[in-house]
């Protein structure tokens, strides 16, 4: 592997899923997603990117960061926790579906806790103020928001004794967050998103309503959207226990179009509702997913 590259393993869900605890799996993924970061075409200041943003007219000199410009050459000014200070919602589909694995290195339930824990923590890093909801047929765990890092800990412990259980009901748990929240802020949701998609996108609408800024993590297997199965197969609903015989060349091509269909109504319905939109499965590198939230985070400054 090229040296320069070696951030890269940090970041793929093969070699992260081994390693021992969640804790552990998320400051790997984050110290990859950070090296990575100052490798690419984003990088412009220090590790602690939410205490800086760029510099502009009528900003007093100051305030300059000139540590970072001796080593970027670009001008960027210090900011003081009240101007980053952020309260986010990490909302996660617990659900018995979330717990599916075939194609995919680990299931998504395990590559969502993964993610969900890294965007935990680079929020706490930021000194955002950060929450947790856990969710299947109904809210299992609301836990509000708050900005110490010593809170790493706690929300870290609650995901990783969580288990996929119970069906899913994420347009009804998302009506039941949303008249939780109090206060505007950003809410992340990571999901399979196996649910009726207008009514979630009925559902996600609420948070908009309260002025709150939506970005979505839709986690697949890579065989949901390909349907590649080779042989005559019983299929068992992993919420219900409901069983199907069939012969899956035979229905490949409607369940493409169907999923087609699906993945594109969704994602229409939240580029028209100002929702970021983001499908990934469970073989892509973590850094994708956090390349997405740092952008959204970035505007929200």
């Amino acid at each position: 592997m090229n040296p320069n590259n070696s951030y890269k393993k940090l970041l793929d869900p093969a070699i992260v899923a081994k390693l021992k605890t969640l804790e552990l799996k998320a400051r790997t993924v984050v110290e990859g997603f950070m090296v990575g970061y100052h490798k690419s075409p984003y990088h412009g200041f220090s590790v602690e990117f939410s205490q800086h943003r760029p510099y502009m007219q009528g900003d007093s000199i100051r305030n300059i960061d000139w540590k970072v410009y001796a080593k970027s050459e670009k001008y960027y000014i210090k900011q003081y926790e009240e101007e980053t200070n952020l309260i986010a919602h990490v909302i996660l589909d617990s659900s018995k579906s979330m717990d599916y694995k075939h194609d995919g290195v680990i299931t998504k339930f395990e590559y969502s806790k993964i993610l969900a824990a890294s965007l935990i923590n680079l929020l706490l890093r930021q000194q955002d103020a950060v929450g947790l909801v856990l969710y299947a047929d109904i809210i299992k765990k609301y836990i509000r928001p708050k900005s110490q890092t010593t809170y790493l800990k706690t929300l870290l412990s609650e995901i990783e004794k969580t288990t996929a259980e119970n069906v899913t009901k994420t347009s009804v748990s998302l009506n039941m967050i949303a008249d939780k929240m109090k206060k505007r802020g950003l809410v992340i949701v990571i999901s399979d998103f196996f649910d009726d998609i207008n009514s979630v996108l009925a559902s996600l609408k609420k948070f908009q309503f309260k002025k709150s800024e939506v970005i979505i993590f839709h986690v697949l297997d890579p065989i949901e959207k390909s349907f590649s199965f080779n042989k005559d197969s019983i299929f068992v609903d992993m919420e219900t226990g409901e069983e199907l015989t069939t012969q899956p060349l035979q229905i490949q091509k409607a369940y493409t179009d169907a999923m087609k269909e699906y993945l594109t109504t969704f994602k229409n319905g939240c580029n028209k509702y100002g929702f970021d939109y983001n499908l990934i499965d469970t073989t892509a590198p973590f850094d994708l997913a956090l390349m997405s939230f740092f952008k959204k985070r970035a505007r929200l400054q």
